[in-house]
């Protein structure tokens, strides 16, 4: 329960529908959505494609989407991966042929195509009820008409800015004398408005065939990419059910690999073995755990996870209490461990994550992204198109699992959560950041299942980060946590911003109450009615 003395937010309660985002516009299209006869996957499409307008260098129609679907509530989980591949004229060989050595953050070669609007689709013909066109409508008024910035957004835009500097019409759309807009301030995106006008009266086939694609293709080579109108045309999102783990008769569910949701549930396998219930949750025996299960976890997700279409990936093995204890015996419960390879990518601030529960218990765990901000920094002049650079997860040595080659998704960060218990869907959640992503839904879960948290403490509770052999702390770690921590053998550091951000849908399943959490790391709410 909430200490009223503090600052803080309330968890917001309702029983026809929620919804969690993180931004105030999002959410409050999502929740007229329900309220007006639609469904959780229209509300989050239409939630999700508000933020490709308002929150343009956290996502955008240029991104990638995943989703964890639970229709009427249900334990039967559904998942979709809605990742984009590297053009099939890119490989290893040709970019080394070309003098280059690494991926290049703001190369061309780091653009995979788009695959949001082809999984926004698909999740629509399949669960969606509202006609697309008026999902849609939400997003295109804002892109024509005009939204306010909001702070968060106004600071990561700002940060974004020298990005957005080094292409012509990434500058023209996101810049007014090459400074970016402040809180307050009223931006507009035509361009963007008219492709979404397009893709909301004729679909999918607007956005990945056509003017609208041979413009996107046409931009890319021009940026000096190998991109063609068939790769967009190609592109397809995959329903490929979930994942799981076990914790306390709770199943955890995350989307297969090429994801590193796996990553999550090792964690939750390592953590499983301690007695975590009797620790301070904000203390630094709690951490140091943490902190362990993920250094071993992503280890085992950088040996084995790539996209499984082109490489054998161990789900059995790497999911199984064996392989569980194996890394378990490697933590020397009060000491650092080794934290040699143990990278989990960088940390960003940019992806969209949001949650909607409706009247007759749809749970939607929804997550789209560009990456990094403002993705690639490389727009589409005629199409308002910002392109990401999710590829810049592949690596160019030959033979490795996530090397570069032809119609090839990157290992991808983004991922969304679901929580079954018995027959029934109990909560439904994600937590924004990157590489942090494993670590924050840990993080969360376990603060509600150890140690009582409500929704909204869960994900407004303080974090850690150990990667790549700092221990990244939030301001809510007391100094006698930091010195233990030291203690430990940890290198630490201040966060240079909060870790992720996140939003959560708890479903009571006796009682059809829904308890709604959106953090203060982000500009959003949760909305119930």
């Amino acid at each position: 329960m909430r200490n009223f003395y503090q600052a803080g937010r309330s968890v917001t309660y309702g029983t026809k529908g929620a919804v969690a985002t993180s931004s105030t516009h999002s959410s409050q299209v999502g929740l007229s959505i329900l309220k007006s006869g639609g469904n959780a996957m229209d509300a989050a499409i239409a939630a999700c494609a508000v933020q490709c307008v308002v929150d343009p260098m956290q996502t955008g129609i240029g991104g990638d989407c995943f989703a964890l679907v639970s229709m009427g509530g249900n334990s039967e989980i559904e998942g979709l991966n809605g990742s984009g591949r590297s053009p099939a004229a890119l490989s290893a060989d040709y970019m080394l042929d070309q003098g280059m050595t690494a991926m290049d953050a703001e190369s061309a070669h780091s653009i995979t195509v788009p695959g949001a609007i082809d999984a926004w689709t698909r999740l629509h013909e399949r669960f969606g009820s509202m006609a697309f066109a008026d999902i849609l409508q939400p997003a295109i008024d804002f892109a024509e008409n005009g939204f306010v910035v909001t702070q968060r957004t106004s600071l990561d835009w700002e940060m974004g800015t020298p990005r957005l500097l080094k292409n012509d019409a990434s500058t023209a759309m996101y810049l007014k004398d090459g400074k970016p807009p402040v809180a307050g301030a009223v931006w507009k995106l035509p361009e963007l408005a008219q492709t979404l006008k397009a893709v909301a009266k004729s679909g999918r086939s607007a956005f990945y065939e056509g003017e609208i694609a041979e413009k996107m293709s046409a931009s890319l080579q021009a940026a000096g990419g190998v991109h063609t109108a068939d790769d967009f045309a190609n592109t397809s999102a995959d329903f490929v059910g979930s994942i799981t783990a076990e914790y306390e008769g709770n199943t955890i569910h995350q989307i297969p690999p090429s994801g590193q949701g796996i990553t999550a549930l090792i964690m939750i396998n390592i953590l499983k073995a301690y007695d975590l219930s009797g620790l301070d949750p904000n203390g630094a025996k709690r951490l140091h755990l943490e902190a362990e299960a993920a250094r071993l976890a992503y280890l085992a997700r950088d040996k084995f996870v790539a996209d499984p279409q082109h490489v054998d990936v161990p789900l059995d093995m790497l999911l199984s209490d064996e392989f569980a204890d194996q890394l378990r015996s490697h933590i020397d419960v009060g000491k650092a461990g080794d934290p040699t390879g143990a990278y989990a990518l960088e940390r960003h601030r940019d992806t969209v994550y949001l949650s909607v529960v409706d009247k007759d218990g749809n749970a939607v765990s929804f997550i789209n992204s560009l990456f990094q901000g403002f993705g690639s920094g490389i727009a589409c002049p005629d199409t308002g198109v910002m392109f990401q650079n999710r590829g810049y997860g592949f690596v160019l040595e030959p033979g490795h699992l996530n090397c570069v080659a032809p119609g090839k998704r990157p290992m991808h960060t983004i991922i969304p959560g679901m929580v079954t218990r018995g027959n029934q869907a109990t909560i439904c959640y994600g937590v924004m950041g990157g590489g942090y992503q494993p670590v924050g839904h840990s993080h969360v879960l376990t603060n509600i299942w150890n140690f009582g948290m409500d929704p909204q403490e869960a994900i407004d509770s303080p974090r850690a980060f150990y990667n790549d052999g700092v221990l990244e702390v939030e301001e809510g770690i007391p100094a006698s946590v930091r010195q233990e921590l030291t203690d430990m053998g940890y290198v630490l550091a201040d966060t240079s911003m909060p870790l992720g951000g996140g939003q959560i849908i708890m479903i009571d399943p006796e009682t059809g109450v829904l308890a709604a959490g959106s953090e203060s790391r982000k500009d959003g709410c949760a909305l119930a009615y």
